[in-house]
């Protein structure tokens, strides 16, 4: 019985336990993308390979099952690197299969010939050809080992036009089952007793929970780690809800002071780049003693020469400190001089960031609209949120208490994943968690990046809230009179600061275009009432454009982490 390459990629990948595929289909991919809707793989159309790619790296965070994008040789190969790129830099695991031109065609200039394998090399794990029809079930569960074992990443897998229709005797296929799931590490005990009495011997200790943490599911762990020692706690952005951001515990509200201050820093599934400003001075104390605990060996001892590295998968290296605690009981107390500095600054910061919120005038500022956000969206929600400004303050301001419930734009700061990532999460949620809503908050320039992806969300039905929150601009922006009198100098091109978008651009319309719901917003009333008319309606993808203040900008050097030279 013959069997054509399209059907055997898409066979290899229901064996593999891949349940979502996203892409753009066309020469030569057509096939396979109708071949996996036949072995029942969920597929979903985009508009623009990059936001397919976003979305099928974010399925892999959510699931720990990679998704896969799918596109077309030369140009729909190379608007998968952005997306390959950011799953590698995040590690999240990925599966992009390019088609390519014929291989009785290379070196002739074939249509849309470009050397794949080689670029994708870059920016993934492993960037391979299978070299026959009859491997392709060995070389895709060798790609969907790779991407999640050890340090998760991208897989890139190439697939020449003329393999697609081509058929082959099943009998000479070389079928192989699922792939094991990863094998769990542990670290060397001597080092976890090491850990324990560093710890224990802390004055100011602190506990840093990286995404890391919460892909490897290991909230139950963490948080009763955290009960059981005591211990002060910093979720970096995506590792927000691992222990809820309500926990007395959870110091994010004096960030910089907890960082500077500490004396012992647990990082759990957490890296000292940029985001934590390389655990160096004069954000992190001189002498900070750095406990280590990562998946990945080559990450140990970056940046900062670490007191014990405990190299292993971040749940069980949790369980084992535990059970080290558990032999040798000690609790952090909380009447500490530590704790005591750490909640006057929580409640100094809340404090000055509530007055902002409560502020009456308008346009709104972004403390504003995010207060009556909070106040009204479900405890249970899925935030993705990206953007500048709208990114930083609404991580200080949106608390997650459930782990993987916040994506954002990661440790590549990655602008344009929103839609992708939004559309990804509700197709899991519509499997796992159906009465979880998709929020999704952009800034105005990052929805601008894929913002054609409401078409995607309204064609496959996904009850997702889109709120815009609208400066007219990139950091800042002008209102409608400065945009009058700046068009007076001349050319917009040589008049207009760069950092400038139209103002008042009606972005609900194109919502509104595909048959969601929009709405335009400048009030705290107003913006009341469409996020309850929005969250009342389960069915119906919506969008809220929020207009607030051009000028309006985060509370100077409160959240100092992404200033404007490293964005």
């Amino acid at each position: 019985e013959a069997v054509s390459g399209a059907q055997l990629i898409a066979e290899a990948l229901k064996a593999q336990n891949i349940e979502y595929m996203f892409g753009i289909v066309g020469i030569p991919v057509t096939e396979i993308a109708i071949a996996a809707q036949a072995v029942g793989i969920k597929y979903v159309g985009m508009r623009n390979e990059q936001a397919a790619c976003y979305a099928a790296s974010a399925v892999g965070y959510l699931t720990g099952r990679p998704g896969v994008c799918l596109v077309v040789s030369g140009p729909g190969f190379l608007h998968t690197l952005g997306g390959m790129a950011n799953a590698t830099i995040n590690c999240w695991p990925l599966i992009v299969i390019g088609g390519s031109s014929d291989r009785n065609q290379e070196t002739m200039g074939a249509f849309q010939e470009f050397p794949q394998v080689e670029a994708g090399r870059l920016y993934n794990k492993l960037s391979v050809r299978p070299s026959s029809l009859e491997v392709i079930p060995a070389v895709i569960e060798k790609a969907v080992r790779t991407s999640i074992y050890g340090r998760p990443g991208s897989c890139y897998i190439d697939i020449p036009g003329d393999f697609v229709n081509l058929q082959v005797n099943k009998s000479s296929v070389k079928y192989v089952e699922c792939c094991l799931p990863p094998p769990v590490s542990t670290a060397e005990c001597s080092a976890v007793s090491e850990a324990v009495s560093i710890i224990a011997h802390s004055k100011q200790p602190l506990l840093i929970i990286g995404k890391g943490a919460a892909y490897s599911r290991a909230e139950n762990s963490i948080r009763k780690l955290v009960d059981l020692c005591g211990l002060p706690f910093l979720p970096t952005p995506m590792a927000k809800g691992v222990v809820p951001d309500n926990h007395p515990n959870c110091v994010a509200a004096a960030r910089s002071m907890a960082l500077q201050h500490a004396d012992v820093i647990i990082l759990l599934g957490a890296r000292l780049n940029w985001i934590l400003h390389f655990g160096l001075p004069p954000r992190f104390g001189q002498g900070v003693k750095v406990i280590q605990i990562d998946i990945c060996a080559e990450e140990l001892g970056n940046n900062v020469r670490p007191a014990a590295i405990l190299l292993g998968d971040i749940n069980t290296v949790t369980k084992q400190l535990l059970e080290e605690f558990s032999k040798r009981p000690w609790k952090y107390p909380s009447n500490s001089q530590w704790w005591k500095r750490l909640r006057e600054k929580i409640t100094d910061n809340e404090e000055r960031s509530k007055a902002l919120a409560l502020q009456k005038s308008l346009p709104m500022n972004y403390y504003t609209v995010f207060h009556h956000i909070r106040e009204l969206i479900p405890k249970d929600c899925i935030l993705v949120s990206e953007g500048a400004n709208t990114m930083d303050i609404g991580r200080t301001m949106l608390p997650n208490y459930h782990p993987r419930q916040r994506l954002d734009a990661g440790t590549f700061g990655t602008m344009g994943v929103g839609l992708g990532f939004a559309i990804a999460a509700a197709m899991v949620a519509k499997d796992q968690t159906p009465e979880k809503r998709v929020i999704c908050i952009e800034g105005d320039s990052a929805f601008g990046f894929s913002g054609m992806e409401v078409e995607t969300i309204c064609r496959y039905n996904l009850p997702i809230l889109i709120i815009i929150v609208n400066n007219n601009g990139i950091y800042t922006g002008l209102d409608a009179d400065a945009w009058k009198e700046v068009l007076k100098f001349g050319d917009p091109a040589t008049c207009v600061p760069p950092v400038s978008l139209l103002p008042n651009s009606h972005y609900e319309k194109i919502m509104a275009a595909f048959g969601g719901k929009g709405y335009f917003v400048k009030t705290p009333e107003e913006l009341q009432n469409a996020l309850k008319a929005s969250l009342a309606d389960k069915q119906t993808p919506c969008l809220i454009n929020v207009m607030i203040d051009p000028q309006s900008e985060r509370k100077k050097q409160e959240f100092p982490w992404l200033t404007r030279s490293n964005l």
